[in-house]
């Protein structure tokens, strides 16, 4: 039984569900433009902004580090551009190069004597600690929730992530149009007066900032889950980008949701403890994003599997028919049932389905084209020996260099001009 504690789960709850908001709406645009790794590069780069923010400010304080996060969120994507341009790598290349050294040089300030006293510890960065986010002295009851105290009782890291979260929902929602042709076209943007460079470092900043307003909670190496994991699960269930945003912002919610009950019920379940609720939240999302690669209706694994099978069963029933077609016109008109079984190359299911289909007529252990066998035999010899003509005439090819491409090319359902005549082999074309 799942039992819901106000005192020890809302605000965790509220806190995984608001960062998996704000890291998922905008990572709908670090997937749209192949910069996936970027927010793996800034969520780790962003450490030592943290550490130099301190350092200036002797505070944790939210907004002096979230300002050291967003100059370093910058400074990773400019270093990004510069290796790229001067060292001509690869981006990937590139992103990994500074996010690795950034991220390094953030773990030795972690590390030093000046920031060694202060709660700033690697594991609270790394892992998150949605944990200690419990409410001592909660009331019991949901009713009672709603008072003025309940507002005071709001930690600092959750209202830091609803401002984050806000921030990010309502910069997508003001500049979705020059986002998306952006995303797509940098140049058509900034033709249309929509500046890509400048869209691009917004964007660049607010992934900053949420992934600071994330660190307590999720940590920096879990919240690349969750700026990339519900985008792309979206990107998979649909082809229209504002019905992918909503997905993604749908799917972050059951993730945080499912991941953080998880993270208790499913140990209990072996009679474990309950294990880290960011790392749970993580790896369900990366158990929907597999879902979502198993079972899109459009782009999944089962329907590319069926549409692969249908492709195969159409193209055997095809080159059957083709078989019989041009055996008929050598004035065979019964073909030996072994005969065409040897043609078919391990295809042997689709005879009988023929046969059933009425497209073939059996006697004895021969077959034969059925009338309506004949007329669909004669679409695809008809296509074949236009497809070998074109090739021939049209694209320069020799006629002895063109029959097994026609053979690839007689399977596209295309509607082939009004020709009558004869192929490159003199063979009469239907």
């Amino acid at each position: 039984m799942i039992a819901f504690d106000i005192g020890l789960d809302l605000f965790p709850l509220l806190a995984a569900t608001l960062a998996s908001m704000g890291c998922a709406v905008l990572g709908n645009f670090l997937v749209l433009r192949k910069l996936s790794l970027m927010g793996d590069a800034i969520s780790h780069s962003v450490l030592p902004g943290l550490v130099i923010a301190f350092l200036v400010t002797s505070s944790r304080n939210p907004i002096g580090m979230m300002i050291g996060a967003g100059i370093a969120g910058v400074l990773t994507v400019l270093l990004v551009e510069l290796i790229k341009k001067l060292g001509r790598v690869e981006s990937g290349a590139a992103m990994g190069v500074v996010f690795s050294v950034l991220f390094a040089l953030g773990v030795l300030l972690i590390e030093s004597e000046a920031v060694r006293h202060i709660d700033l510890d690697a594991d609270c960065v790394l892992h998150g600690q949605l944990e200690t986010l419990a409410w001592y002295g909660a009331p019991d009851t949901i009713p009672d929730l709603f008072s003025s105290s309940t507002l005071r009782a709001i930690p600092r890291q959750v209202l830091t992530l609803l401002i984050m979260a806000a921030l990010a929902l309502g910069f997508i929602g003001v500049f979705f149009k020059e986002l998306r042709i952006s995303a797509f076209d940098p140049e058509l943007s900034t033709t249309q007066g929509y500046n890509a460079s400048f869209l691009h470092i917004a964007l660049m900043v607010l992934v900053a900032g949420v992934t600071v307003a994330s660190f307590e909670a999720v940590g920096s190496i879990l919240v690349i889950a969750m700026l990339i994991c519900p985008a792309a699960s979206a990107r998979m269930l649909t082809d229209k980008l504002s019905t992918q945003v909503i997905l993604s912002i749908i799917i972050s919610i059951l993730t945080a949701v499912l991941g953080y009950i998880g993270a208790s019920v499913l140990p209990g379940l072996f009679g474990r403890d309950a294990v880290n609720a960011a790392g749970s939240i993580s790896v369900m999302s990366g158990v929907l994003l597999t879902i979502a690669i198993i079972g899109s209706p459009s782009r999944g694994l089962i329907i590319k599997t069926l549409r692969n099978r249908a492709l195969e069963t159409q193209i055997a029933r095809e080159d059957l028919l083709a078989f019989l077609y041009r055996a008929h016109e050598q004035g065979e008109q019964y073909v030996p049932v072994n005969r065409v079984l040897r043609a078919m190359q391990g295809h042997t299911r689709v005879l009988p389905k023929l046969i059933k289909s009425d497209l073939l007529e059996s006697r004895d252990d021969t077959v034969s084209l059925s009338e309506l066998g004949r007329t669909k035999a004669r679409d695809v010899i008809r296509r074949h020996r236009l497809w070998e003509h074109y090739l021939v005439d049209e694209a320069g090819l020799s006629p002895d260099h063109v029959h097994e491409p026609a053979e690839t090319l007689e399977h596209i359902r295309l509607d082939p001009p009004d020709f009558s005549g004869e192929d490159p082999h003199g063979k009469t074309i239907p």
